[in-house]
């Protein structure tokens, strides 16, 4: 069903409270995979969602990904206190386009183990709309190792977001059971059929509702 792949998101600074239930009632109304909310609004999410199938996604590190790994920490162990069921966690987009591996592999080291003990799904979150085609196959190599559940394309803040050419890369160089999240920038079922077609099985967008009005009538 469509509907599954879809995170609905609402991530702007001037969120409000009306905003959040308005995005949650949406989000079980037609099912989607999950809500992804800002870190304060997680504990009034669960409440809105319920016992439903819709999960509550939240994010960290948002949205440059150069807060200390510490701060990362204390971000994550937050989210998971407040219940969130997944994390979109942003890495170091500075320590990617300076070469700093071992920085990068510090930080997934440190973080994998507190979502994992806690049975969290994380998606790491690359901006690959501005990283050459050698760094978006490195991250991919490296988030393998660790096992994340998803690589995710971007936070929707860069100037460019989600590509099909990002997304087929990422799906070559990444191991099946390891899936891709695109992001950003996605406002058409078009855009959306062909992301998924090239390897994405979650969509993130703000754009949700006008999708699936468009899916349904691709589908008349």
């Amino acid at each position: 069903m469509f509907s599954r792949y879809i995170d609905h998101t609402i991530l702007k600074p001037t969120t409000t409270l009306e905003d959040i239930k308005k995005c949650c009632m949406e989000a079980v109304e037609y099912d989607f995979a999950a809500v992804c909310v800002p870190p304060p609004f997680v504990k009034i999410a669960k409440t809105f969602v319920g016992g439903t199938p819709t999960k509550v996604a939240t994010v960290t590190g948002f949205p440059f990904g150069y807060s200390a790994i510490e701060a990362k920490v204390a971000e994550t162990v937050l989210t998971i206190i407040d219940e969130a069921d997944e994390v979109d966690m942003v890495v170091n987009i500075l320590a990617i386009r300076n070469g700093d591996w071992t920085y990068l592999e510090k930080e997934i080291a440190t973080i994998m183990p507190l979502v994992r003990n806690r049975q969290r799904l994380i998606k790491v979150i690359i901006e690959s709309g501005i990283l050459l085609e050698e760094e978006i196959i490195r991250c991919c190599e490296l988030y393998a190792r660790y096992g994340v559940d998803f690589v995710k394309t971007s936070t929707g803040y860069a100037e460019k977001g989600a590509s099909v050419e990002a997304v087929a890369l990422m799906r070559k160089h990444l191991p099946a059971n390891i899936q891709i999240k695109a992001s950003g920038g996605i406002r058409t079922f078009a855009f959306a059929q062909e992301l998924i077609a090239a390897g994405a099985t979650r969509i993130g967008a703000s754009a949700s509702v006008e999708i699936m009005k468009q899916a349904a009538a691709a589908l008349q």
